[in-house]
């Protein structure tokens, strides 16, 4: 693994090598890690890097990388810089024959994400985009559960993702994550909507099966000065007749990572909170609730894609650094197959880039209605 960005002082970088580093399956080799020469040849050496393997810019790293052995260069990159800057080393990266894994949003702009889905498809090679909560061991449980049948057909889904960090203008105090993700030259043309309303429409449509096909949106600029949204709802529609709403606002004072869903069929429904992630709620239509929780030792009780994507006992607590671990562990198994020429487990999956493209759909659809007179906006990619 080769990493853009996530240098000493930012925060994402960090969690991407625990995540990475957590099954054994991935050492990190070299790095590009901040824009910053003095800045990038210090995070190599505090993370023990070669020397000559910590460079200055991601051309470089390409270039260098490229004409090493192939049993000794890097075998993909991660790219961990704003959203503004994820488009061009992702594309050089494919141009230059590494699989990629990326932050999300994908790119800058729909049209972007749709190049980059091509040059994947051109060259055959991997993206893993860092969807974290679909690593979640109960979020697949929550996914099986619908798959099998067994609510009946899915007809309302609620999902929430509310944060509190932007109730003031952080981001003119000194607040380096509030200043880019407000910014629209370096976040693109959403602001909570496309940082953590993504989040939550990804994890609606990876549990219930469903597309959004329909939406009607209000975006609200809370905080006096803020360029971006930092607060707004969505009516949904769904491509096989469920409908839905969708919340995302990052000024609800207090609130941390509150991400939460709920899906209800003809029989029940589920729910699963972020922050008490080893649970998965079942309610039924005739009978008493049941309380599903995580466990490596749960085989026969929960399903295949839950049980392997969890670590230890239940009881143990699995969060977030392990939904993450989860993410990296199935892509570096997927690709150490396809390099061997073995067949991919059937309960491996992670975000590619057709989730990205989503993705950027949901933002650019979201906009529009917003701006829009019409009840509702056809959803368009």
């Amino acid at each position: 693994m080769g990493m853009i960005g996530g240098g000493k002082d930012a925060f994402i970088g960090a969690i991407h090598r625990i995540a990475a580093n957590m099954d054994g399956q991935v050492e990190l080799v070299c790095g590009a890690l901040s824009m910053h020469p003095d800045v990038a040849q210090e995070s190599g050496r505090m993370l023990f890097l070669s020397p000559d393997r910590t460079y200055n810019t991601y051309d470089e790293m390409f270039k260098a990388e490229a004409q090493r052995p192939a049993d000794d260069r890097m075998d993909f990159v991660t790219i961990v810089t704003p959203n503004f800057a994820h488009f061009a080393p992702a594309m050089q990266a494919l141009e230059n024959g590494f699989n990629v894994v990326i932050e999300k949003p994908i790119t800058f702009t729909l049209e972007e994400a749709k190049q980059l889905k091509a040059k994947v498809e051109e060259t055959g090679l991997m993206l893993l985009l860092t969807h974290t909560y679909a690593g979640y061991p109960m979020v697949k449980e929550a996914r099986e559960v619908v798959k099998s049948g067994a609510l009946g057909k899915v007809r309302k889904i609620y999902v929430e993702y509310l944060q509190g960090w932007l109730s003031r203008l952080s981001e003119r105090e000194g607040n380096a994550q509030a200043s880019w993700r407000t910014d629209p030259s370096k976040s693109g043309k959403a602001g909570a909507m496309g940082d953590i309303g993504t989040h939550a429409a990804h994890l609606a449509e990876y549990i219930s099966g469903q597309k959004i096909s329909e939406l009607s949106a209000a975006l609200n600029i809370v905080v006096d000065g803020r360029m971006l949204d930092d607060d707004g709802a969505v009516l949904l529609r769904f491509d096989q007749g469920a409908t839905g709403t969708l919340t995302a606002s990052q000024i609800a004072a207090g609130e941390e990572n509150a991400l939460k869903i709920r899906v209800y069929g003809e029989n029940g429904g589920l729910e699963w909170n972020q922050m008490e992630p080893n649970t998965l709620i079942v309610r039924w239509l005739d009978k008493p609730a049941e309380i599903l929780r995580a466990g490596a030792g749960y085989t026969g009780h929960l399903s295949a894609a839950a049980t392997s994507n969890c670590r230890t006992p239940g009881g143990h607590p699995e969060g977030y650094l392990e939904a993450f671990g989860n993410l990296y562990r199935n892509f570096a198994l997927a690709l150490s197959a396809k390099i061997e020429g073995r067949e991919v487990p059937e309960w491996i999956d992670f975000p590619s880039v057709d989730d990205g493209i989503r993705g950027m759909a949901f933002i650019n659809n979201v906009v529009a209605s917003n701006e829009s007179n019409e009840k509702w906006t056809k959803y368009t990619i």
